[in-house]
């Protein structure tokens, strides 16, 4: 158990730092964190969105207007945007028909080191209904377990057209990438 003592000393010594002493006012302005977007910046980004099997979609509730986040099976389509394979019967799937705006945190960490330094995409996106048939060659071939319910009825294949990315290409590494920069 720590000594009362030492905490009552440490608490004294912390009190009067915060509340008897008033900071100096800034004068330095904020730097701005976000580096301007570069040719390796896209090709990061459209490297996570090529290698992504699955990704975090995060999608509005309609019934509490809360955010909902779910993980989802993801596929470069063969322009370069995020299809999905999603059943009607998902919660997600329902929020997306009520409100097609949703969010994509794309990328994983790596088995060692500190999760917060590995890339990491996350593209604000409109959901849009995709040719399921047309795609079901060049989907099945980046996930070809999904042969065991592609055609169930209840499935439907959607896109995620981007509208905004933002990239975090590791620490002091973040960048904001327009749907051009994106998809190319």
């Amino acid at each position: 158990m720590p000594d009362p003592f030492a905490r009552r000393y440490l608490w004294r010594r912390l009190a009067g730092r915060m509340f008897w002493r008033y900071p100096a006012p800034m004068t330095e302005r904020k730097t701005d964190p976000i580096r301007p977007t570069d040719d390796e910046a896209r090709s990061m980004a459209r490297g996570l969105i090529a290698q992504a099997r699955f990704a975090a979609l995060g999608v509005i509730d309609p019934a509490t207007g809360a955010p909902m986040v779910t993980r989802i099976a993801l596929v470069p389509g063969p322009d370069g945007v995020p299809l999905t394979l999603i059943s009607s019967l998902s919660a997600h799937t329902g929020a997306l028909v009520a409100n097609p705006a949703c969010s994509l945190l794309i990328g994983e960490p790596g088995a060692k080191g500190d999760p917060l330094t590995h890339p990491r995409l996350t593209l604000q996106a409109r959901a849009e209904v995709a040719d399921k048939a047309a795609l079901k060659a060049h989907y099945l071939s980046h996930y070809p377990k999904a042969q065991l319910y592609y055609d169930f009825g209840d499935f439907g294949l959607m896109r995620f057209a981007p509208l905004d990315g933002l990239l975090n290409g590791g620490f002091g590494k973040a960048y904001r990438l327009s749907p051009g920069d994106l998809i190319g």
